[in-house]
This record gives structure tokens, C-alpha cells and sequence, in this order.
């Protein structure tokens, strides 16, 4: 049977890891000269960490992190800095 009720969603992951991931990913891809939205959607829609330099472990280091703790974290903050703006 299939309820009618909101299901509530959530990793019980520590946030602060994915924010921390996301910057250090971010820092090294502007360091290298790269785009980072551009490399940043590349890797979480297709799982290949190709698309996140070397540089600094970045790509280390966010394979670490699931890519729906990374898309979480990015959403989380863009909600959260849409609400701030109202």
C-alpha cells in the first residue's frame, strides 16, 4: 500500500565534510585555471572523477564523499542563501 504522506529524506551525514570537500574542490579547479561549476556538474552527473583536478587531493579527497552528500550539501546551501535573500 502507498501512503499519501511526505517521506522524510535524510543522509545522517556530517555536512561540514561535504562543504569542506566542495571548497577545497573548488579552490584547486580556480587554482588550475579550470571552471568549477562547469567541472563540478560534470562529476556529479557522471560519477567520473576525471572531471576534478589532482590538485590539492581534490579528487582524493571527494571520492570520499558520496556525489548525493556533495548535490545535498550544494542544494542545502542555495536554499538556505534564498531564504537569507527574502
Amino acid at each position: 500500500m502507498v501512503s499519501d504522506e511526505t517521506m522524510m529524506f535524510s543522509f545522517g551525514v556530517e555536512e561540514n565534510r561535504a562543504e569542506k570537500v566542495i571548497r577545497n574542490a573548488w579552490q584547486a579547479m580556480n587554482e588550475k585555471g579550470y571552471n568549477p561549476v562547469n567541472q563540478l556538474v560534470g562529476y556529479l552527473l557522471s560519477g567520473d572523477p576525471a572531471y576534478i583536478t589532482s590538485h590539492m587531493d581534490a579528487r582524493s579527497q571527494i571520492r570520499k564523499v558520496e556525489r548525493d552528500e556533495l548535490l545535498e550539501e550544494l542544494v542545502r546551501t542555495y536554499l538556505e542563501r534564498l531564504e537569507s535573500r527574502n
